[in-house]
């Protein structure tokens, strides 16, 4: 049976990887909606080649632009802003959704998806970050699946098939450690935006890649598995696997440990996740073991990568302080890719914005939003308070 899907990041390297696999198998998967953000480019191509019946981008303006280039039937088949994105999320003839747009803004346009029945593919780790287990009782109400396209938790999806929930001791996720994993705290703080993008195991997109790099990635992974596999957060461990080639582990009381290997490439947890129950003949290179002359597994530096340690206790404390810690790293990670911090003030400035702000329950998606807000505007002037810092620093030593 054809599986219609509706895909939420179609431009980011997750939506272009999705896209491939929909590609390869044509009598599986069709594509019936695309929500971008600004790269009309793509997205006017992706159109192209896949022939959606909706679209969706960040802007009018951009809307007008890409409206230019494709024939006159098009015209009021783009859509704009927040708006746009739950419209294509929730697409009648969409039976799934990927939502694979990065960060905070994926949150509504998913949860507009659940609340539509439709089976969710989520590789945007913020939506279970932010409201885990509001996401997780609307899952419930609504009766819909929600698969894993993440790597790490896809793994985790995969061998908890072994066993029974009640039978599982911990999850290990791993992570690969980044590109400064043997670089010194001295180091980090004369790393470039250059050097942090570029992951020596993945093709990723610029958020995640220097998330990737602070370990606040795998701290995100950790709040999203407590969520996701209804697990306390002091039976998540999280390893650093230099090879990538083990995603991740699951352990059970007898003492088993059950692992998911392969070579790191999304498209297989993008299949699986598409396909399941079933699996899919991806034609990807095989994995060979005997060429796997290392498998090597570090516990991470806390010290080096405090990000990892301050998601482990804002899971710990829960409340809207997972939603804090979110906005906080998405103002900090985009302030270093403009040059604006140093990469050790990226863990700094989501730091302080937590001790700035308190926690709070969360009653509805609102809570969730107004804490959002309040920790970007903490952490967009704690950035600027460290320019200031930096530049009188400058100032006084030249």
């Amino acid at each position: 049976m054809q599986k219609n899907i509706s895909l939420l990041g179609s431009t980011g390297s997750i939506g272009r990887n999705v896209l491939e696999v929909v590609h390869q198998f044509p009598g599986r998967f069709r594509i019936v909606g695309l929500a971008a953000g600004t790269n009309i480019s793509i997205l006017r191509d992706q159109i192209e080649a896949f022939q959606p019946q909706l679209v969706s981008v960040a802007t009018e303006t951009l809307a007008h632009e890409l409206a230019q280039t494709l024939p006159a039937k098009w015209q009021d088949k783009i859509l704009t802003g927040q708006e746009g994105n739950q419209r294509v999320a929730t697409l009648e003839e969409a039976d799934t959704v990927v939502s694979s747009i990065v960060g905070a803004a994926g949150l509504l346009p998913t949860l507009a998806a659940i609340k539509a029945g439709k089976n969710i593919a989520l590789a945007n780790k913020e939506t279970l970050v932010m409201a885990g287990e509001l996401v997780m009782q609307t899952v419930k109400d609504h009766n819909v699946n929600l698969l894993p396209i993440d790597s790490e938790h896809n793994a985790i999806f995969q061998a908890l098939a072994a066993g029974r929930q009640e039978d599982v001791h911990k999850i290990i996720l791993t992570a690969s450690g980044g590109p400064f994993r043997e670089k010194s705290e001295r180091e980090l703080w004369d790393v470039s935006p250059e050097e942090a993008l570029n992951h020596p195991n993945w093709d990723m997109g610029k958020k995640i890649s220097i998330d990737s790099a602070t370990l606040m990635n795998k701290g995100l992974e950790v709040i999203e598995a407590r969520w996701l596999f209804d697990i306390d957060v002091e039976h998540i461990e999280v390893l650093v696997h230099p090879q990538s080639i083990v995603h991740s582990l699951v352990e059970y009381i007898d003492g088993s440990v059950i692992a998911q290997m392969g070579i790191p490439d999304m498209r297989i947890p993008i299949a699986y996740a598409l396909s399941w129950p079933e699996r899919l003949k991806t034609g990807l290179s095989r994995l060979n073991l005997a060429k796997c002359m290392d498998l090597n597994f570090l516990p991470p530096d806390f010290n080096r990568f405090p990000a990892l340690k301050l998601a482990y206790q804002v899971c710990k404390r829960g409340g809207t302080l997972p939603a804090v810690l979110n906005a906080a790293n998405e103002v900090a990670v985009d302030s270093f890719l403009n040059k604006r911090i140093r990469f050790p003030e990226i863990s700094l400035v989501v730091a302080e914005t937590l001790n700035r702000l308190p926690c709070e329950e969360i009653h509805n998606v609102e809570s969730v939003l107004d804490a959002d807000l309040s920790a970007r505007m903490q952490a967009e002037s704690i950035v600027e308070a460290f320019q200031m810092h930096y530049q009188q620093r400058i100032g006084k030593e030249m």
